[in-house]
């Protein structure tokens, strides 16, 4: 059994913080745990704008708290985030992802990331290590 603490991982290798400043994210589960996904608690601070495309994994995103919008790029539709809601990447899409307030997230990657990704130009995490089981 795997058990960790927010509080543990918090100012720790597991707590990575993107070179824009834009997002926070605690990586709770990762690669090398072996189960197959990886989970983040992920904070989006007030007032970004972040252009992402997860061309190598899927993702799941469900916000807890603040309030923001998700765009995808090639129809232009705005999805409204806020507290309760849950959006899903499952075709890959490239997407900007906007906080009216700082959101807080939890969020889940098919397959799991090592843990020290952080985005490349195309807004993308380079496909990680293998699933090891």
């Amino acid at each position: 059994m795997i058990v960790r603490r927010l509080d543990e991982i918090m100012n720790g290798e597991r707590d990575v913080r993107a070179a824009n400043g834009n997002w926070e994210s605690r990586r709770l589960i990762l690669n090398d745990d072996a189960v197959g996904f990886s989970l983040h608690d992920t904070v989006i601070h007030a007032g970004s704008e972040t252009l992402l495309w997860y061309k190598h994994h899927i993702e799941a995103v469900y916000c807890i708290e603040g309030e923001g919008e998700v765009e995808t790029t090639a129809d232009g539709k705005v999805y409204p985030i806020s507290a309760g809601t849950v959006y899903l990447l499952n075709g890959n899409e490239r997407h900007w992802l906007r906080a009216r307030t700082t959101m807080r997230m939890v969020c889940v990657f098919n397959p799991p990331v090592t843990g020290r990704e952080d985005h490349d130009a195309d807004g993308a995490y380079r496909p990680g290590a293998e699933y090891r089981s």
